[in-house]
């Protein structure tokens, strides 16, 4: 039976943290800078516990994979299955010229795959109220370019970080930053507070990928 665990629940079981069951958790790293800052729920899947000792700080703030297609162990694991929902205080994310935030998951290039890079797939869905939920279609299948490494269109956790001054920058890029970006226009909304992924993973053995790994999630556009 897979093993759930509310951020409710968690909240009670570490005593140390503050906020209500129920409350948002606020603060992390990077408070300033354009990345979730809440961590609303987490419910993760079989397999998961990577990460979750430093909860809710590791997905806070900008992200700690900028090393050009490399990858950190300063990441959240998911587990099959597992998902998390991501807050940004007084901030939203709203509709602007193309891409409006972006998810960074902890893939990398590699020789080693046959489709060129390490992924670990997530779908995303986005929320104003936190209760209604809008999702992005995404698929398993890889799309195969031409040349290249393939891809996932819709999903997360496919396109590596890239090497940038993440401390520092306070206008993101999807061209410069890297991660997978998303667009609001694409489901015909104009703002929205709370991000949800939902990892994609459907087998734990250890043979196969272990699940999303989540590094970070940033605003490309936004407002208070």
């Amino acid at each position: 039976m897979r093993v759930r665990l509310s951020i409710c629940l968690w909240i009670v079981a570490a005593a140390a943290l503050p906020g209500a069951c129920g409350d948002a958790m606020e603060g992390g790293p990077g408070g300033a800078l354009p990345y979730a800052s809440e961590l609303v729920s987490f419910d993760p899947g079989e397999g998961a516990g990577h990460g979750q000792e430093d909860l809710p700080d590791v997905v806070f703030g900008p992200p700690k994979n900028t090393q050009e297609g490399g990858a950190t162990s300063n990441v959240l694991s998911l587990g099959a299955g597992g998902s998390i929902v991501l807050g940004f205080g007084d901030r939203s994310i709203t509709d602007g010229p193309a891409d409006d935030f972006i998810v960074f998951e902890n893939a990398f290039y590699t020789e080693f795959e046959d489709d060129g890079v390490w992924e670990e797939l997530g779908r995303v869905s986005v929320s104003r109220d936190g209760e209604t939920w809008h999702r992005f279609e995404c698929s398993t299948e890889p799309v195969e370019p031409d040349d290249g490494p393939y891809r996932w269109p819709g999903c997360a956790g496919w396109t590596p970080t890239k090497a940038y001054d993440a401390g520092s920058t306070t206008t993101l890029d999807p061209a410069v930053t890297g991660g997978n970006s998303f667009d609001l226009s694409d489901l015909g909304l104009d703002r929205i507070n709370y991000v949800r992924i939902t990892d994609l993973t459907e087998s734990t053995d250890l043979e196969s990928k272990a699940g999303f790994d989540l590094d970070a999630v940033g605003i490309v556009h936004g407002g208070r």
